[in-house]
């Protein structure tokens, strides 16, 4: 079974991703069906339930942990992390902390709910934000994807209109230190002998920000895999997100976003754990450029959850 849609603001996107999923699998002999993650979905998975499930679910429907522990609850295995490293990895502000630990480089940040913000004057704390961290910087939701509700700030008059499309996005808002340099994802998968890296996909979006609209509207980004980097800094990129995905205890497949600085060091920008898989996703060109099929990926990673289970 795959599963797309749900109810997140991603809802569309899950949707092109399920449908990919599924012709992918059909088109390598794999039987399988999408369902939406709705109230028929539980009596589904009951009345017949599948071998593995395959999530293509964005946002918080597919990545903060909940519906993996259902599944866990109703028996069904399905192909990635566990709920907890799911949930792990779904806040940024958590994962972060989690890679400083590790040693995993990741831009300084400062997780700020919309009640402190209220609370505290928001006044003083943009100021105190900006003394600490400079600018430019990054504003996004702590929870969410696909470039919603995230912003450059490079004066501190657009700090405030970016925090407020922020908080329309999540209650908390993580102000992180905008580093210049290239945007950069390693796809992450582990076909049986353990997590290696794809081609690194180098992003260049054609107003400078990788938001929502350049991630899914064509002509609006160009991406060259693998990546136009050096074979020296390539192998520190893919080795910086292999650690990232090991750090945060995921498993089967992964997305790492990464910024390679102008002194040609990457530091983590955030991890997918349900990467996308529409036709201008990362994961599928990352395979695409290693010479491997998409559909052939999936079924190696359902035989897998199949094993598990």
């Amino acid at each position: 079974m795959v599963l797309a849609g749900g109810l997140s603001y991603e809802r569309d996107v899950s949707l092109r991703s399920g449908r990919r999923v599924l012709d992918a699998l059909k088109a390598v002999g794999v039987h399988a069906e999408m369902h939406d993650a709705d109230v028929s979905l539980l009596p589904a998975l009951q009345a017949d339930p599948p071998d593995a499930v395959v999530i293509a679910l964005h946002g918080a429907t597919g990545e903060d942990g909940s519906l993996r522990g259902v599944l866990d609850l109703c028996g069904i295995p399905y192909v990635g992390c566990d709920a907890r490293a799911s949930r792990l990895a779904w806040d940024k502000p958590s994962a972060k902390s989690m890679l400083r630990e590790a040693g995993i480089p990741t831009p300084d940040w400062v997780a700020l709910p919309h009640d402190r913000f209220s609370e505290l004057g928001a006044v003083a704390v943009l100021d105190r934000i900006v003394d600490r961290l400079g600018l430019p910087l990054m504003v996004k939701p702590a929870q969410g994807g696909s470039g919603l509700g995230a912003a450059v700030v490079r004066e501190d008059t657009d700090l405030p209109p970016a925090m407020v499309g922020c908080f329309a996005y999540d209650s908390t808002a993580l102000v992180e230190k905008f580093v210049p340099g290239k945007d950069v994802a390693v796809s992450i998968i582990d076909l049986g002998n353990g997590p290696e890296a794809l081609p690194i996909v180098e992003i260049v979006p054609r107003d400078g920000v990788y938001d929502y609209a350049a991630r899914y509207t064509a002509g609006l980004t160009t991406w060259h895999a693998p990546a136009r980097l050096d074979a020296e800094v390539a192998a520190q990129v893919a080795e910086t997100a292999l650690a990232a995905h090991k750090a945060l205890g995921l498993r089967d497949l992964s997305r790492v976003d990464l910024i390679v600085a102008e002194d040609g060091s990457p530091q983590v920008l955030g991890i997918n754990v349900s990467p996308g898989m529409t036709e201008t996703s990362l994961l599928p060109l990352a395979a695409q450029a290693a010479g491997l099929d998409l559909g052939n990926i999936l079924a190696t990673l359902v035989t897998r959850a199949v094993a598990r289970a």
